[in-house]
Parts: structure tokens; sequence; C-alpha cells
């Protein structure tokens, strides 16, 4: 699933999309570029992430909500000090909610190794990725069981904290 057959999921949610996210580092070749320059020093490029800020911004606007759960170990990986000094602010700022599981010292509570959207709690996608943090493919699930991603989405929520207050 790519090009416009993806992105129509992210145009016409009509109440809510939540993302779980299990990987502590992804290679995204769209990022590449963006993930050097941080690595480098660089500072964040004029216009960073504008597209999915107006997205985000677009559905907040019209009571749509926006929500994500990482799971993250420190130390953090480089790709995750990336997320969390050049994408993630940004994010919350035009009002996606990112909340972040620390399971540092504390076991994972029972999430999937599985990365996934949930679009309106009725539609599944997963995100499946090798170990070296390369996207394989994304994966509309047929006839999904519901309740388990939206108890996976309530124990994330549950176990997170808010990035600002993690980031402190």
């Amino acid at each position: 699933m790519d090009g416009d057959e993806w992105q129509a999921y992210f145009r016409d949610f009509e109440r809510s999309a939540f993302r779980l996210e299990v990987h502590q580092t992804y290679a995204m070749p769209a990022e590449a570029e963006t993930v050097r320059g941080f690595l480098a020093g660089e500072p964040v490029p004029e216009g960073f992430n504008a597209a999915w800020h107006q997205t985000v911004l677009d559905h907040a606007a019209a009571g749509r909500t926006m929500t994500r759960a990482k799971i993250v170990s420190r130390p953090l990986t480089p790709y995750s000090r990336y997320l969390f000094e050049w994408c993630i602010p940004g994010n919350v700022a035009a009002g996606e909610d990112y909340e972040i599981v620390d399971v540092t010292d504390h076991p994972n509570p029972g999430l999937p190794e599985q990365d996934f959207w949930l679009f309106d709690e009725s539609i599944v996608v997963h995100l499946n990725y090798r170990s070296d943090g390369t996207q394989i493919n994304r994966e509309l699930i047929q006839d999904p069981d519901i309740g388990r991603y939206l108890a996976w989405r309530d124990l994330a929520l549950e176990s997170a904290v808010p990035f600002s207050a993690f980031r402190t």
C-alpha cells in the first residue's frame, strides 16, 4: 500500500488516528537526508515537516484527533534522538498528541511488537519493518480483532507520559 491509497487514510479518517510505534530505529529513505543533517549537528531545516504539520493542523481544526504512543528504551538510539529533537516537537505544536512509553526500567506492559495505525477505531494498517528499521510494507488488516487493537491503544496510553513530560 503506497501513494494515494496510503495517503487516503490520513486524508479521509473521520474521528481519530492512532499509531503505536515500537521500533527504536526506522530507516526511511525519505528521512535519510534529514537524519544525516541531525547527526551532523545541523540546524532544523526551514519548513521541516510542514506538509505533515498542516495535515495535523487541519484535522485538529476539524475536531479529529491524531495520537501516537512511542515505546522507548534509554539510552535513546540516534534515530530516537532525531525524533525527539527535530520531529516530535513540531508534531505536538501542530496538535498531535504524542505519548511516550518508557520501558527502560519497566518491562513492556503487554504491547505488541508490531507498529500499526488504527483509524476511526475500525481500520487497522500494520507497518512491517525489517530488524534494521527499513520498511517492508504497509498491510491493511482484513477483519481485524478491533477489541484487541483498542485494548493495545488503551494500554499504551495508560502506560505513557506526554512527550513534554518525558522530555523534561
